[in-house]
């Protein structure tokens, strides 16, 4: 479900893998939060975020988490939560290597990351919530307009908009195009230097630049949990939601 990789440099490698795109249920959820938070205090130097070639994360698991009650929803929540805040808060550098389609949940687990390296050619990247009668949370929307601008930021949210790599790169939302098999390569050669540099200025740097990004997820307490549990047992998201899940199935059948 979460493979770990050990690279040179002291990086550690976190690798989606779970069959067949990488939906994220509870249990991988909440392994990527565990293993972020974890990292640092088990020696990792930096970490990579990947995925399997050709598709990076398709984002929650919309048909299991619609068999969840509001009890259980609410725990997954708090853990999405918590692994963009792990992501926000990590004291070592993380690179996402997006190495294919990364919608909705994919996406915001790399907007979080210190850099994106993503696939080059059709692969899609974007926080399309909206389309499957989402809101997408304010602490959320706020790492997204880091990267490409409050009016930018605005039109792509609102539309759900799905960029491909070359827009998602001259939008912002990457930082660096490659061919599909060398992403992680790249992720890790973008790190390499990074880790030469004396480490406690190196660090020290990132973590004022990050500030306002930690800051979002300083207060658990203050997160919209209870809010975005409200949107997503909406009578509108259930009915969108449970079409798509129905999709999803007929598509997986056939």
């Amino acid at each position: 479900m979460l493979e770990r990789i050990q690279h040179e440099h002291g990086i550690l490698e976190l690798r989606l893998a779970r069959p067949p795109v990488n939906a994220l249920n509870p249990e991988l959820v909440a392994a990527l939060k565990q293993a972020i938070e974890r990292a640092p205090g088990e020696g990792a130097e930096a970490l990579v975020l990947s995925g399997s070639p050709g598709l990076f994360s398709a984002g929650l698991d919309i048909p299991a988490l619609l068999q969840l009650d509001r009890a259980a929803m609410r725990a997954f929540w708090n853990d999405f939560f918590g692994v963009c805040g792990a992501l926000a808060r990590s004291p070592i550098p993380v690179a996402a290597a997006v190495t294919g389609h990364s919608p909705a949940g994919g996406a915001v687990l790399a907007i979080f990351c210190d850099w994106r390296v993503m696939a080059r050619g059709e692969y899609r990247i974007g926080l399309n919530e909206v389309q499957v009668g989402l809101t997408v949370p304010d602490c959320i929307q706020a790492a997204l307009r880091r990267l490409v601008g409050t009016y930018r930021a605005e039109r792509l949210l609102v539309s759900g908009a799905m960029l491909d790599a070359e827009a998602a790169l001259a939008a912002g939302m990457v930082d660096e195009l490659t061919d599909v098999d060398h992403v992680v390569t790249r992720a890790l050669a973008w790190l390499a230097p990074l880790l030469q540099l004396p480490r406690h200025a190196m660090l020290a740097t990132r973590t004022m630049a990050r500030a306002d990004l930690a800051a979002l997820f300083a207060d658990p307490d203050r997160l919209p949990v209870e809010e975005f549990l409200d949107g997503w047992f909406a009578p509108e998201a259930q009915t969108t939601l449970h079409a798509l899940a129905e999709r999803l199935r007929s598509k997986k059948s056939g």
